[in-house]
């Protein structure tokens, strides 16, 4: 029993490598490809919109059918889906259609497969492992995307210098394929529940208010899904504005966005590192909190530096990179924990859409307020406004309790 579990997660773990690894290249060739035709934070912006929104949108239904369906089954539709949304752009940007709706149609559709994917996966999780082993594993889950975060953006820098946009698209159809293969050496069961409910729209709405009744149900959680939100809703227009921050502040090109696009992957690699190898005894709520604000930190003092100070910035981004991947490993692990597995998939999905949807409307104001005070103080005023979320966060008794053990 002790060797099965890992087994399983040889497997999942191998695809998951792969597919990542050809996304992470694939998105980085396409943010170079619209920074250096566009060079617009607008168009930026609305990418990430789009490639956000429809998730966020169906994020809380599909956790309703996440929690009936079979969840390996789930996983393997939804990658064939992206593939398949991946085809067409690939297709059409053969055929020399480059216009930018079909870009942002594309990545919306790309977006409903992920809606399903990533919530499928992460309450799988506790279906396969021990509890005693959760923190690691997403650690594990954290190095696996930090290294791809790092050899994805230099393959996306070469393949982009090498091929056309279009024949770059084919590296993720690849990776999705590879992803898919791999679950069919797998079998994850699924917990006990009403999985052949008939599904109609009150039994969804139903299943919606109870997924929504665990969060509040839980003060701690509440609370915690609160101060994320905030920070979420700070950081997207920062992430949005990395590649124009390079570009025109720090007078970098395609060279200079690729190393922080990889310092960012080491800082998740080191991040992931220490929960993959180590199992802290340090409470998950105070390193979640604690992370957040080291964040904050990193971004704020990212748009205080001076234009000659690109070296700087890359440590700094190293240092955000770390906070950001013991942040997400140490709440995927809480989350686990607290929510019964039941219901895991309609919180894992709500949380995103509570998370994400607010964050809309900070991306449509991302370019106006980078035209207005400049892209470096955009992120000293959003970095100073995530490290109080840390902290007031970390004053939230309701927050700190989360994860203690009741005697």
């Amino acid at each position: 029993m002790q060797d099965s579990w890992k087994k399983k997660f040889l497997f999942i773990w191998v695809g998951q490598f792969i597919s990542l690894i050809s996304s992470s290249a694939v998105n980085f060739a396409i943010i170079i490809w619209l920074s250096i035709e566009h060079g617009s934070a607008e168009v930026l912006a609305y990418g990430a919109i789009a490639g956000m929104l429809p998730a966020a949108l169906i994020g809380p239904f599909a956790g309703v059918f996440i929690d009936r369906w079979d969840r390996k089954k789930t996983m393997m539709l939804a990658d064939g889906f992206v593939a398949l949304c991946t085809l067409v752009m690939s297709v059409s940007f053969y055929y020399g259609n480059e216009s930018l709706l079909l870009i942002y149609v594309m990545l919306g559709l790309r977006s409903v497969g992920s809606a399903f994917h990533m919530p499928a996966m992460q309450a799988a999780v506790p279906m396969i492992a021990p509890e005693s082993e959760l923190l690691r594993i997403a650690g594990v889950n954290q190095m696996i995307q930090s290294i791809s975060a790092i050899a994805g953006p230099a393959l996306g820098a070469l393949a982009i210098s090498l091929m056309s946009i279009g024949n770059v698209l084919l590296l993720d159809i690849g990776g999705a394929i590879i992803a898919i293969i791999s679950l069919l050496f797998v079998f994850i069961p699924n917990p006990e529940g009403d999985e052949k409910a008939k599904t109609s729209f009150k039994q969804v709405t139903d299943d919606l208010m109870v997924g929504f009744r665990e969060i509040l149900n839980n003060r701690g959680l509440s609370w915690l899904f609160f101060f994320s939100t905030i920070a979420t809703f700070c950081l997207m227009p920062v992430a949005v504005l990395f590649p124009l921050l390079t570009l025109n502040h720090f007078g970098g090109g395609k060279w200079e966005m690729s190393v922080i696009e990889i310092a960012w992957g080491v800082g998740m690699l080191l991040g992931g590192s220490v929960l993959g190898f180590f199992k802290p005894t340090i409470s998950k709520a105070f390193m979640i909190n604690l992370t957040i604000v080291l964040l904050g930190l990193s971004l704020a003092l990212s748009g205080y530096l001076s234009a000659s100070m690109f070296y700087l910035f890359t440590g700094l981004t190293i240092l955000g990179g770390i906070a950001a991947s013991v942040y997400n490993a140490s709440f995927v692990t809480l989350l686990q924990e607290e929510v019964r597995p039941e219901v895991m998939g309609r919180v894992f999905s709500m949380y995103y859409s509570i998370a994400v949807i607010p964050t809309i409307f900070g991306l449509l104001g991302t370019g106006w307020a980078a035209d207005l005070v400049g892209v470096n103080n955009v992120f000293i005023i959003l970095g100073c406004a995530i490290i109080l979320a840390g902290v007031f966060s970390l004053l939230n008794k309701h927050v700190m309790r989360l994860g203690v053990k009741k005697v």
